[in-house]
């Protein structure tokens, strides 16, 4: 049963990161790009709602922002083309929701290999 979803959600992803990208104006992402750097985005808010807003000595905001820079430094965009291009999926809905089925597919992928990789490790005794 869990091979099959694993498939299908493959296939979803495949078939939605073929989607032709031509017709978006200039300066926004494409959607592949815009899914990774979306899916980054949200996992280092999560990061810092999680663990750095609970310590102290971390100004928590700054560290975000600090995180969103490298962000888009490894995804070769910028905080303001990031920004743009949301804004332009938000406001076309067919188009954010392929780009948010993506962020699903590799929230579910990341969870599937992360629970098999935690079966497979061996126990050790201390």
């Amino acid at each position: 049963m869990i091979k099959y979803l694993f498939s299908f959600l493959v296939l979803a992803f495949v078939i939605t990161s073929c989607k032709d990208d031509k017709s978006l104006p200039s300066g926004v992402l494409k959607q592949k790009q815009m899914t990774d750097v979306l899916w980054d985005v949200m996992r280092a808010d999560a990061y810092t709602k999680d663990y750095l807003t609970k310590d102290s000595t971390k100004n928590s905001l700054m560290e975000n922002a600090k995180l969103q820079q490298q962000i888009f430094a490894i995804h070769h965009t910028t905080k303001e083309v990031f920004y743009t291009s949301f804004t332009y999926y938000k406001n076309h809905t067919e188009l954010m929701k392929l780009v948010l089925d993506s962020v699903t597919n590799k929230a579910n992928f990341d969870k599937y290999n992360f629970s098999n990789k935690k079966e497979k490790e061996p126990i050790t005794e201390k």
